[in-house]
Protein backbone atom coordinates (compact mmCIF):
# COMPACT_ATOMS: atom_id res chain seq x y z
CA UNK A 1 0.00 0.00 0.00
CA UNK A 2 1.05 3.53 -1.19
CA UNK A 3 -0.57 6.46 -0.99
CA UNK A 4 -0.79 10.46 -0.52
CA UNK A 5 -3.81 11.85 1.54
CA UNK A 6 -4.29 15.71 2.68
CA UNK A 7 -3.51 15.66 6.56
CA UNK A 8 -6.78 17.52 7.83
CA UNK A 9 -8.98 14.72 5.79
CA UNK A 10 -6.80 11.88 7.23
CA UNK A 11 -7.07 13.66 10.79
CA UNK A 12 -10.69 13.68 10.54
CA UNK A 13 -11.22 10.25 9.90
CA UNK A 14 -8.90 9.03 12.85
CA UNK A 15 -10.80 10.75 15.13
CA UNK A 16 -13.89 9.35 14.41
CA UNK A 17 -12.87 5.70 14.05
CA UNK A 18 -10.12 5.69 17.32
CA UNK A 19 -13.32 6.26 19.89
CA UNK A 20 -14.81 3.06 18.58
CA UNK A 21 -11.56 0.86 18.68
CA UNK A 22 -11.05 -1.10 22.25
CA UNK A 23 -7.31 -0.80 24.05
CA UNK A 24 -9.00 -3.58 26.41
CA UNK A 25 -10.27 -6.20 24.67
CA UNK A 26 -9.64 -9.55 24.45
CA UNK A 27 -8.34 -8.90 21.07
CA UNK A 28 -5.11 -7.15 20.39
CA UNK A 29 -6.45 -6.41 16.93
CA UNK A 30 -9.60 -4.43 18.22
CA UNK A 31 -7.35 -1.65 19.62
CA UNK A 32 -6.19 -0.99 15.99
CA UNK A 33 -7.40 0.90 12.68
CA UNK A 34 -7.41 -0.77 9.54
CA UNK A 35 -6.35 1.70 6.63
CA UNK A 36 -6.85 0.20 3.47
CA UNK A 37 -6.55 1.93 0.21
CA UNK A 38 -9.12 1.30 -2.49
CA UNK A 39 -9.06 3.02 -6.08
CA UNK A 40 -9.00 6.58 -5.35
CA UNK A 41 -9.87 6.39 -1.28
CA UNK A 42 -8.71 5.37 1.96
CA UNK A 43 -11.06 3.28 4.06
CA UNK A 44 -10.24 4.07 7.94
CA UNK A 45 -11.98 1.45 9.46
CA UNK A 46 -12.57 0.81 13.66
CA UNK A 47 -14.33 -1.67 15.76
CA UNK A 48 -15.06 -2.55 19.38
CA UNK A 49 -17.95 -5.46 18.06
CA UNK A 50 -20.47 -3.44 19.62
CA UNK A 51 -20.42 -0.82 17.54
CA UNK A 52 -18.21 -0.41 13.89
CA UNK A 53 -17.22 2.76 12.12
CA UNK A 54 -15.28 3.21 8.91
CA UNK A 55 -14.72 6.23 7.12
CA UNK A 56 -13.33 7.08 3.21
CA UNK A 57 -11.31 10.21 2.36
CA UNK A 58 -10.15 11.03 -1.47
CA UNK A 59 -6.45 9.86 -1.97
CA UNK A 60 -3.79 9.11 -4.53
CA UNK A 61 -3.26 6.17 -4.35
CA UNK A 62 -0.08 4.67 -5.95
CA UNK A 63 -0.29 1.15 -5.17
CA UNK A 64 -3.82 -0.65 -2.98
CA UNK A 65 -3.05 -2.47 0.19
CA UNK A 66 -4.04 -2.48 4.04
CA UNK A 67 -2.71 -2.23 7.51
CA UNK A 68 -3.34 -2.44 10.60
CA UNK A 69 -2.22 0.05 13.46
CA UNK A 70 -2.82 1.11 16.65
CA UNK A 71 -5.62 3.55 16.84
CA UNK A 72 -3.88 5.65 20.04
CA UNK A 73 -0.36 5.67 18.05
CA UNK A 74 -1.51 6.55 14.28
CA UNK A 75 -4.57 9.17 15.76
CA UNK A 76 -1.35 11.12 17.54
CA UNK A 77 0.75 10.96 15.07
CA UNK A 78 -1.63 12.20 12.63
CA UNK A 79 -2.95 15.14 14.73
CA UNK A 80 0.59 16.73 15.24
CA UNK A 81 1.33 16.54 11.61
CA UNK A 82 1.56 19.58 9.76
CA UNK A 83 -1.61 20.29 7.50
CA UNK A 84 -0.15 19.24 4.36
CA UNK A 85 -0.04 15.95 2.71
CA UNK A 86 1.48 12.81 3.82
CA UNK A 87 2.86 10.12 2.56
CA UNK A 88 1.67 6.28 4.06
CA UNK A 89 3.67 3.18 2.97
CA UNK A 90 2.54 0.27 4.24
CA UNK A 91 5.66 -3.13 3.97
CA UNK A 92 3.99 -6.16 5.54
CA UNK A 93 2.98 -5.01 9.07
CA UNK A 94 4.52 -1.56 9.14
CA UNK A 95 3.07 1.46 8.08
CA UNK A 96 5.50 4.48 6.97
CA UNK A 97 4.33 7.95 7.43
CA UNK A 98 6.58 10.64 6.35
CA UNK A 99 5.61 14.26 5.49
CA UNK A 100 8.02 17.61 5.10
CA UNK A 101 10.52 16.98 7.51
CA UNK A 102 9.27 14.21 9.46
CA UNK A 103 9.19 10.13 8.61
CA UNK A 104 8.21 7.46 11.17
CA UNK A 105 7.70 4.10 11.14
CA UNK A 106 4.47 2.36 13.22
CA UNK A 107 4.27 -0.95 14.12
CA UNK A 108 1.12 -2.38 13.28
CA UNK A 109 -0.51 -6.41 13.05
CA UNK A 110 -1.82 -8.59 10.45
CA UNK A 111 -4.97 -7.00 8.49
CA UNK A 112 -6.34 -10.30 7.86
CA UNK A 113 -7.11 -10.72 11.91
CA UNK A 114 -9.29 -7.19 11.50
CA UNK A 115 -12.92 -7.98 11.70
CA UNK A 116 -15.12 -7.58 8.67
CA UNK A 117 -16.91 -4.55 9.15
CA UNK A 118 -19.39 -3.03 6.31
CA UNK A 119 -18.16 0.11 4.74
CA UNK A 120 -20.91 1.15 2.09
CA UNK A 121 -24.67 1.12 2.82
CA UNK A 122 -27.13 0.61 -0.06
CA UNK A 123 -29.33 3.46 -0.88
CA UNK A 124 -31.88 1.43 -2.80
CA UNK A 125 -32.39 -0.86 0.21
CA UNK A 126 -31.73 1.99 2.84
CA UNK A 127 -34.25 4.17 4.60
CA UNK A 128 -33.75 8.11 4.25
CA UNK A 129 -34.17 10.08 7.40
CA UNK A 130 -33.24 14.28 7.25
CA UNK A 131 -30.74 15.13 9.68
CA UNK A 132 -32.88 17.48 11.75
CA UNK A 133 -35.97 15.03 11.76
CA UNK A 134 -33.24 12.55 13.99
CA UNK A 135 -31.65 14.69 15.62
CA UNK A 136 -34.90 15.99 17.20
CA UNK A 137 -36.45 12.46 17.60
CA UNK A 138 -33.17 11.15 19.22
CA UNK A 139 -32.80 13.92 21.76
CA UNK A 140 -36.75 13.59 22.88
CA UNK A 141 -36.45 9.84 23.68
CA UNK A 142 -32.37 8.52 24.28
CA UNK A 143 -33.04 10.54 27.48
CA UNK A 144 -35.63 8.14 28.46
CA UNK A 145 -33.72 4.79 28.00
CA UNK A 146 -32.40 2.25 31.46
CA UNK A 147 -29.12 2.20 32.57
CA UNK A 148 -29.54 -1.19 34.05
CA UNK A 149 -27.93 -3.72 32.34
CA UNK A 150 -30.04 -6.60 34.28
CA UNK A 151 -32.95 -5.48 31.77
CA UNK A 152 -30.42 -4.48 28.77
CA UNK A 153 -33.32 -4.60 25.95
CA UNK A 154 -34.51 -1.19 27.95
CA UNK A 155 -31.05 -0.16 27.01
CA UNK A 156 -31.96 0.54 23.38
CA UNK A 157 -34.34 2.60 21.62
CA UNK A 158 -37.04 0.67 19.97
CA UNK A 159 -37.04 1.58 16.02
CA UNK A 160 -41.00 0.75 15.13
CA UNK A 161 -41.53 1.01 11.45
CA UNK A 162 -44.73 1.89 9.88
CA UNK A 163 -46.01 2.68 6.20
CA UNK A 164 -43.86 6.18 5.62
CA UNK A 165 -43.57 6.48 9.26
CA UNK A 166 -41.16 5.71 11.64
CA UNK A 167 -41.72 5.55 15.76
CA UNK A 168 -38.79 6.00 18.10
CA UNK A 169 -39.70 4.25 21.72
CA UNK A 170 -37.47 4.32 24.82
CA UNK A 171 -38.58 3.29 28.88
CA UNK A 172 -36.72 2.74 31.83
CA UNK A 173 -39.49 1.44 33.55
CA UNK A 174 -40.88 4.85 35.14
CA UNK A 175 -41.37 6.95 31.94
CA UNK A 176 -41.79 6.30 28.26
CA UNK A 177 -41.01 8.38 25.85
CA UNK A 178 -42.64 8.29 21.70
CA UNK A 179 -41.62 10.39 18.76
CA UNK A 180 -42.81 9.53 15.13
CA UNK A 181 -41.47 10.72 12.02
CA UNK A 182 -41.40 10.68 8.60
CA UNK A 183 -39.50 8.60 6.69
CA UNK A 184 -38.49 7.45 2.75
CA UNK A 185 -38.51 4.03 3.24
CA UNK A 186 -36.58 1.81 0.65
CA UNK A 187 -37.31 -2.09 -0.72
CA UNK A 188 -37.04 -3.71 2.59
CA UNK A 189 -40.02 -4.78 4.99
CA UNK A 190 -38.94 -3.66 8.07
CA UNK A 191 -40.94 -3.48 11.18
CA UNK A 192 -38.85 -3.40 14.50
CA UNK A 193 -35.83 -3.62 16.33
CA UNK A 194 -34.22 -2.07 18.80
CA UNK A 195 -30.77 -0.26 18.73
CA UNK A 196 -28.00 0.49 21.55
CA UNK A 197 -28.36 3.94 22.81
CA UNK A 198 -24.41 4.04 22.56
CA UNK A 199 -24.66 4.02 18.81
CA UNK A 200 -27.31 6.78 18.46
CA UNK A 201 -25.24 9.31 20.57
CA UNK A 202 -22.48 8.74 18.54
CA UNK A 203 -24.85 9.35 15.24
CA UNK A 204 -25.71 12.45 17.14
CA UNK A 205 -22.05 13.50 17.39
CA UNK A 206 -21.07 12.27 13.79
CA UNK A 207 -24.11 13.73 11.60
CA UNK A 208 -23.46 16.79 9.65
CA UNK A 209 -26.59 19.60 9.69
CA UNK A 210 -27.89 19.32 6.73
CA UNK A 211 -26.83 15.77 5.86
CA UNK A 212 -29.28 12.84 5.19
CA UNK A 213 -29.26 9.88 6.99
CA UNK A 214 -29.50 6.63 5.26
CA UNK A 215 -30.65 3.56 7.38
CA UNK A 216 -30.19 -0.22 6.50
CA UNK A 217 -30.58 -3.65 8.72
CA UNK A 218 -28.58 -6.76 8.02
CA UNK A 219 -30.74 -9.30 9.20
CA UNK A 220 -28.42 -12.01 9.04
CA UNK A 221 -25.43 -10.45 11.20
CA UNK A 222 -28.33 -8.56 13.59
CA UNK A 223 -26.76 -5.17 12.37
CA UNK A 224 -28.12 -1.96 11.84
CA UNK A 225 -26.26 -0.06 9.59
CA UNK A 226 -26.11 4.00 9.55
CA UNK A 227 -24.48 5.96 6.16
CA UNK A 228 -23.88 9.53 6.88
CA UNK A 229 -21.81 11.18 3.99
CA UNK A 230 -18.32 9.37 3.59
CA UNK A 231 -18.86 8.09 7.55
CA UNK A 232 -20.32 4.37 7.86
CA UNK A 233 -21.81 3.49 11.69
CA UNK A 234 -22.85 -0.07 12.16
CA UNK A 235 -24.01 -1.54 15.38
CA UNK A 236 -25.38 -4.94 16.87
CA UNK A 237 -28.78 -4.87 17.69
CA UNK A 238 -29.94 -5.75 21.27
CA UNK A 239 -32.10 -9.48 21.11
CA UNK A 240 -35.07 -9.76 23.30
CA UNK A 241 -38.52 -8.77 23.39
CA UNK A 242 -39.34 -5.10 24.14
CA UNK A 243 -42.75 -4.48 26.66
CA UNK A 244 -45.93 -3.75 25.03
CA UNK A 245 -45.51 0.13 25.67
CA UNK A 246 -49.27 0.43 24.45
CA UNK A 247 -50.78 -1.25 27.30
CA UNK A 248 -49.28 1.90 29.78
CA UNK A 249 -50.61 4.25 28.16
CA UNK A 250 -53.51 5.76 29.67
CA UNK A 251 -56.67 5.84 26.90
CA UNK A 252 -58.58 8.70 28.64
CA UNK A 253 -57.73 11.15 31.38
CA UNK A 254 -60.05 13.09 33.81
CA UNK A 255 -57.70 16.03 34.44
CA UNK A 256 -55.98 17.79 31.84
CA UNK A 257 -53.79 20.78 31.98
CA UNK A 258 -52.10 23.15 29.76
CA UNK A 259 -49.01 25.36 31.37
CA UNK A 260 -46.45 27.56 30.05
CA UNK A 261 -43.41 25.50 30.05
CA UNK A 262 -40.91 27.75 30.81
CA UNK A 263 -43.26 29.17 34.08
CA UNK A 264 -43.60 25.30 34.95
CA UNK A 265 -39.61 24.35 34.68
CA UNK A 266 -38.87 26.93 37.07
CA UNK A 267 -41.23 25.72 39.31
CA UNK A 268 -39.68 22.18 39.10
CA UNK A 269 -36.75 23.72 39.57
CA UNK A 270 -37.04 25.34 42.89
CA UNK A 271 -38.82 22.85 44.05
CA UNK A 272 -35.81 20.63 43.43
CA UNK A 273 -33.74 22.59 45.85
CA UNK A 274 -36.22 20.63 48.62
CA UNK A 275 -36.96 17.43 46.91
CA UNK A 276 -33.35 16.59 46.49
CA UNK A 277 -33.05 15.39 50.40
CA UNK A 278 -36.32 14.05 49.99
CA UNK A 279 -35.82 11.57 47.48
CA UNK A 280 -36.88 13.62 44.47
CA UNK A 281 -40.57 13.70 44.79
CA UNK A 282 -42.34 16.88 44.29
CA UNK A 283 -46.37 17.07 44.46
CA UNK A 284 -48.60 18.46 41.56
CA UNK A 285 -51.72 19.86 43.07
CA UNK A 286 -54.51 20.83 40.36
CA UNK A 287 -56.78 24.00 41.67
CA UNK A 288 -59.45 25.57 39.67
CA UNK A 289 -57.12 28.00 37.73
CA UNK A 290 -53.65 26.96 38.68
CA UNK A 291 -51.79 24.41 39.12
CA UNK A 292 -49.46 24.36 42.56
CA UNK A 293 -45.77 22.31 43.06
CA UNK A 294 -44.51 22.10 46.06
CA UNK A 295 -41.77 20.15 47.94
CA UNK A 296 -40.89 19.27 51.69
CA UNK A 297 -37.66 18.18 53.45
CA UNK A 298 -37.21 17.50 56.64
CA UNK A 299 -33.20 19.30 56.79
CA UNK A 300 -34.30 22.22 54.34
CA UNK A 301 -37.49 23.18 54.98
CA UNK A 302 -40.46 23.54 52.47
CA UNK A 303 -41.53 25.79 49.42
CA UNK A 304 -44.52 26.15 46.99
CA UNK A 305 -45.08 27.38 43.44
CA UNK A 306 -48.52 28.33 42.50
CA UNK A 307 -48.33 28.00 38.03
CA UNK A 308 -51.36 29.71 36.10
CA UNK A 309 -52.72 27.20 33.61
CA UNK A 310 -56.25 26.29 31.92
CA UNK A 311 -57.60 23.36 34.03
CA UNK A 312 -59.79 20.87 32.62
CA UNK A 313 -60.95 18.80 35.45
CA UNK A 314 -63.85 16.42 36.97
CA UNK A 315 -61.61 16.24 40.05
CA UNK A 316 -61.62 18.62 43.06
CA UNK A 317 -57.88 19.23 44.59
CA UNK A 318 -56.26 16.72 42.55
CA UNK A 319 -53.13 16.19 43.49
CA UNK A 320 -50.18 13.35 42.41
CA UNK A 321 -46.52 13.18 43.39
CA UNK A 322 -43.07 12.53 40.49
CA UNK A 323 -39.78 12.43 40.59
CA UNK A 324 -38.64 16.39 39.97
CA UNK A 325 -35.89 14.61 37.61
CA UNK A 326 -38.17 12.90 35.06
CA UNK A 327 -40.70 16.57 35.10
CA UNK A 328 -36.78 18.31 34.35
CA UNK A 329 -35.70 15.74 31.52
CA UNK A 330 -39.55 16.32 29.88
CA UNK A 331 -39.15 20.02 30.03
CA UNK A 332 -36.03 20.24 28.85
CA UNK A 333 -37.05 18.18 25.41
CA UNK A 334 -39.64 19.77 24.10
CA UNK A 335 -39.12 22.92 22.05
CA UNK A 336 -42.90 24.32 22.34
CA UNK A 337 -43.88 27.17 24.76
CA UNK A 338 -46.91 25.29 26.11
CA UNK A 339 -46.84 21.72 28.11
CA UNK A 340 -50.14 19.78 28.23
CA UNK A 341 -50.67 17.27 31.30
CA UNK A 342 -53.49 14.80 31.59
CA UNK A 343 -53.70 12.53 34.47
CA UNK A 344 -56.44 9.73 34.65
CA UNK A 345 -55.25 9.28 38.67
CA UNK A 346 -53.16 9.56 41.04
CA UNK A 347 -51.59 6.03 40.85
CA UNK A 348 -51.56 6.13 36.95
CA UNK A 349 -49.30 6.82 35.05
CA UNK A 350 -48.97 10.98 33.49
CA UNK A 351 -49.05 11.96 30.21
CA UNK A 352 -47.10 15.13 29.32
CA UNK A 353 -47.17 16.68 25.61
CA UNK A 354 -45.91 19.47 23.57
CA UNK A 355 -49.29 20.95 22.33
CA UNK A 356 -47.32 22.44 19.32
CA UNK A 357 -45.72 18.61 18.35
CA UNK A 358 -48.64 16.16 18.21
CA UNK A 359 -46.40 13.75 17.17
CA UNK A 360 -44.21 12.98 20.91
CA UNK A 361 -45.57 12.10 23.97
CA UNK A 362 -43.97 11.62 27.31
CA UNK A 363 -45.48 9.39 30.15
CA UNK A 364 -44.44 9.86 33.58
CA UNK A 365 -45.19 6.93 36.70
CA UNK A 366 -46.58 8.64 39.77
CA UNK A 367 -44.08 8.13 43.03
CA UNK A 368 -46.54 6.68 45.59
CA UNK A 369 -46.06 9.55 48.78
CA UNK A 370 -47.57 7.90 52.13
CA UNK A 371 -49.59 10.57 53.67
Amino acid sequence: MKLQVLQENLEKAVSITSRFASVKAQLPVLGNILLSAQKNKIFVSSTNLEISASVHVGAKIEEEGEVSVPAKVISELVANLPKETITLAADKEQLKVSAQGFSSTVLGMNSSDFPKIPSTVSKEKAVTLSHEELVKALGQVVFATSTDETRPILTGVLFLFGKNLLSLVATDGFRLSRKTLPVRSGSEKRESIVIPKAVLNELLRTVPEDAEVLFDLQDKEKQAIFGVGDVILTSRLLEGEYPDFEKIIPKSSSVKILLDKEELLRAVKLASIFARESANIVKVKVLKDSVKISAESGQAGNQETTVEARVESGEKDFEIAFNYRFLEDFLHSVPGEEVKMEFSGASSAGIFTDTSDSTYLHLIMPVKVQT
